[in-house]
């Protein structure tokens, strides 16, 4: 069998390796298996090919377009992901690395899909916060915007997760509405390359959306513009090498980094051996330190625990990691395959020998290992190793010498502060973890180390069975880290997507606001409605479209009746004088949800007609008394429309009460499910 070409896709087209091609070799065996990169890319037909046909269609597409779209893409992933879990055991990975890997970035898709539908507007705009009122009557507002940047994003990834990696960005770029062009590292971009080709098979994305490069990118970053970003995975040397670039800098391109990061899990005070936070302790960092070989960015690289644990903590990671079967990943009974490289298997030893000059290696020899299936000569292997620092104070590199594969190192902490102390020695890291169930420890560590962290997974008997692990980013979550981490952030819903997209404020009158977001502003022009809106369908509505009801006075026997029917007998609606000692009421006065019960009755249709079901009110405020012998009447107006799925969508209602003076008395969405 030949040699594999790992090939680009440069504005609509598959170009092979050429001048400048690297090999690539086969984690397992040390043979070469494949060849990427060329030199003649044409960098800025790929830079204008994204941004000027990529861009436009994706900005064309509403966020629920491009939502159903991701879905659309992650399921025709998930049907061939098997032809992905074949070409990635090269990279060493073992089916559990693969479904970390492949499976895990299929499922970020989805989470993006679902909240894109969900979170955000069917729409071009979506809105940041509240309206500002800039004026005194209301005629002059604010409004915080979010809309596409009108570039290209340029991913660069680490070799570790080549699909994972690569969706986790793309998901949130593609739903934010900008075009992205993808450079996987070198050692494993034929699997990347391999997801590119399905999903560009697929017909689902429009032309532009996705590209790629496999090898290196060329003069493609000195050609970006201020309208472009980049999203970097790797090294703190690369890191810097490349938001360090004149163009980079002196066009203010965005530059999100994900980097080296010495992370660290804590050992609670409380959690003695025989406890089950001692053993979910073990379970935890074993799993970190063996999990993809120990090549995962959020990996356990720093043990911190109390000092009287020491001992147990050696001799029960001993046993477990004893247990850990290396070899070839296509076995079913290997728990750990492969490092990369060989290249990389050299680096992580270099980096073990730095930290054993402070450490003292307790479990794991290098030159004295059992592989199972495979030539440990050739193959990149190395085993599981677990360093011993007893005086953390006075180290340094195990503070700062990250060995990207198995190794970690256990130290003992004095007190509390003295662990939170250690564990921001790392200057910076993605994940910092605590197994403890005591609160009170939790919210000081928290407290202490919470702003060198960014993100802090703590975990007891209580939620260990549900969680998710300590080196397990989701995309709900925010991942990123300050300092030494790179100081970016990625996924974390939607505040992932407006990674791509620039914040606006937007000034002008209700009207102008109205039309600007597609959402009704109050006050803005009302639209008066041709019937009773609960009998037009969902497609018929129009934003602003409106009703006003009749009044409606409220009695006494109004509110005594409800109170005796509820139950809800309290003082402000059933004693005068009680009532009129409060400093909020006048006397007795009606119900809050009195008043709502009778404003449904004003304007609800009572007829089969489009609305299928009230789903729920929002933004609810009480803003003046009603007392016996005051009227109301209501204000219905369409506020905003929102489809869910063929059959129906959400619309939402803007909802005012006022009273016989026109003043306001209650406000608030309400929500309702409707037919097309």
């Amino acid at each position: 069998m030949g040699l594999l070409q790992v090939s680009s896709f440069v504005a609509g087209e598959w170009i092979a390796p050429g001048s400048g091609a690297r090999s690539i070799e086969n984690a397992v065996t040390g043979e070469v298996m494949a060849t990427a990169g060329n030199n003649a890319l044409d960098s800025q037909a790929m830079l204008d090919y994204a941004r000027n046909t990529g861009g436009a269609a994706l900005r064309n597409m509403t966020f629920h377009d491009r939502a159903r779209m991701l879905k659309a893409l992650a399921t025709y992933l998930n049907e061939r992901k098997q032809q992905l879990y074949d070409l990635s055991f090269n990279t060493g990975a073992t089916q559990s690395d693969n479904m970390i890997d492949i499976d895990g970035g299929i499922g970020t898709m989805f989470v993006f899909a679902s909240k894109g539908r969900r979170e955000m507007p069917d729409a071009l705009v979506y809105q940041d916060g509240d309206l500002e009122q800039l004026s005194r009557n209301g005629s002059f507002l604010g409004q915080h915007i979010y809309t596409p940047m009108r570039g290209v994003a340029v991913h660069i990834n680490a070799f570790n997760f080549p699909v994972w990696g690569m969706l986790e960005k793309l998901a949130p770029t593609l739903l934010a509405g900008m075009p992205a062009i993808v450079k996987p590292a070198t050692s494993t971009c034929y699997v990347a390359e391999a997801c590119v080709r399905m999903m560009l098979e697929s017909g689902l994305l429009p032309k532009g959306a996705v590209q790629l490069v496999s090898g290196g990118l060329g003069d493609m970053l000195d050609r970006l513009k201020t309208q472009d970003a980049v999203a970097f995975t790797g090294s703190a040397d690369t890191a810097l090498m490349l938001r360090s670039a004149p163009n980079i800098v002196e066009n203010g391109i965005r530059f999100a980094s994900e980097q080296d990061s010495l992370n660290a899990s804590i050992l609670g005070p409380d959690a003695k051996p025989n406890t089950p936070e001692f053993d979910l302790f073990i379970k935890e960092v074993s799993r970190e330190m063996t999990a993809k070989a120990g090549q995962k960015c959020t990996a356990i690289r720093r043990i911190i625990a109390p000092e009287d644990c020491q001992q147990a903590i050696i001799d029960a990671l001993s046993v477990r990691l004893g247990k850990t079967t290396i070899g070839d990943p296509r076995s079913e009974g290997t728990r750990m395959g492969a490092l990369v490289s060989n290249g990389q298997r050299q680096d992580v030893l270099k980096k073990a020998a730095l930290i054993g000059t402070e450490a003292d290696c307790v479990f794991g020899d290098p030159d004295r290992f059992d592989v199972s299936g495979a030539d440990a000569q050739k193959g990149a292997f190395v085993p599981p190793m677990l360093f011993h620092c007893t005086d953390p104070d006075s180290a340094q590199r195990v503070h700062d010498t990250e060995a990207f594969g198995p190794v970690a190192t256990l130290m003992p902490y004095r007190d509390l502060d003295h662990a939170a102390e250690l564990a921001n020695r790392g200057q910076g890291s993605l994940v910092a973890s605590l197994i403890t169930n005591d609160g009170d420890v939790a919210r000081q560590v928290v407290m202490n180390a919470a702003a060198w962290h960014g993100r802090i997974y703590i975990n007891n008997r209580t939620s260990m069975k549900e969680a998710t692990g300590h080196g397990s980013p989701l995309p709900h979550m925010v991942h990123g880290g300050p300092g030494r981490a790179g100081g970016g952030e990625e996924l974390g819903g939607i505040r992932g997507v407006l990674h791509y997209m620039q914040r606006t404020a937007i000034q002008g009158s209700p009207d102008m606001l109205t039309a600007v977001c597609g959402t009704w502003v109050p006050e803005s022009a009302e639209i008066t409605a041709p019937a009773h809106p609960f009998t037009r369908s969902f497609t018929d509505l129009a934003i602003g479209e409106t009703i006003h009801t009749g009044s409606r006075e409220i009695s006494l026997k109004d509110i005594e009746t409800f109170a005796y029917f509820t139950g809800d007998t309290f003082y402000a609606h059933m004693d005068e004088t009680a009532a009129a000692a409060n400093p909020f009421f006048p006397g007795r006065v009606a119900h809050g949800y009195l008043l709502l019960s009778f404003a449904a009755g004003m304007f609800v249709e009572p007829n089969p007609g489009p609305v299928l079901a009230n789903t729920g009110l929002d933004n609810l405020r009480f803003m003046k008394p009603v007392q016996a012998g005051d009227s109301i009447k209501v204000r219905l107006t369409v506020k905003k429309k929102t489809k869910r799925n063929d059959e129906y969508g959400e619309v939402r209602w803007h909802v005012t009460l006022s009273n016989q003076d026109d003043e306001k008395v209650a406000e608030y969405e309400l929500l309702t499910m409707n037919a097309y």
